[in-house]
């Protein structure tokens, strides 16, 4: 089990970019994958996808992580609640990535539900590792970095 504490606000916004910086590089990749098996590949859709869920989700993951701080004051951040944090971002998550791509893509079809079921799987693995990786990352580091330059 982890300690834990209360997180800074600069912590949970540059925690919430490094996430948004996989997330969306996964993303692109994912939409290439699965547009160019339909014969429809297009970098300039994936793009598009990979900067709306970019923007969008990087408020609704910093909203998510406030939530969570207010609910995790026990102290303890164990491998447990690590994953039904990852589960609850990816309901959220998944579901912003369907409407997105079916959105962008003119079509809520086939297309947008694999892009936004294979990233239900790449993103759960990649974010459990990420959220383990930040409480790794003693709390106030963020901070000293900052105030050093």
């Amino acid at each position: 089990m982890t300690e834990y504490k209360k997180e800074s606000h600069l912590r949970s916004i540059i925690k919430g970019i490094s996430w948004r910086i996989v997330a969306t590089l996964d993303t692109i990749l994912i939409v290439l994958f699965i547009t160019c098996l339909s014969g429809n590949c297009s970098i300039d859709d994936a793009i598009k996808i990979g900067v709306a869920e970019f923007l969008i989700k990087l408020i609704v993951y910093y909203i998510h992580e406030r939530v969570w701080q207010k609910a995790l004051k026990e102290g303890k951040l164990s491998a447990r609640k690590t994953l039904l944090k990852t589960i609850s971002w990816r309901v959220i998550a998944t579901t912003m990535t369907f409407i997105i791509s079916g959105t962008i893509l003119n079509a809520f079809d086939e297309i947008a539900l694999y892009i936004a079921l294979i990233e239900l799987f790449t993103k759960f693995v990649l974010y459990y590792f990420h959220e383990r990786l930040w409480l790794k990352i003693p709390l106030g580091k963020i901070r000293n970095i900052f105030s050093e330059h």
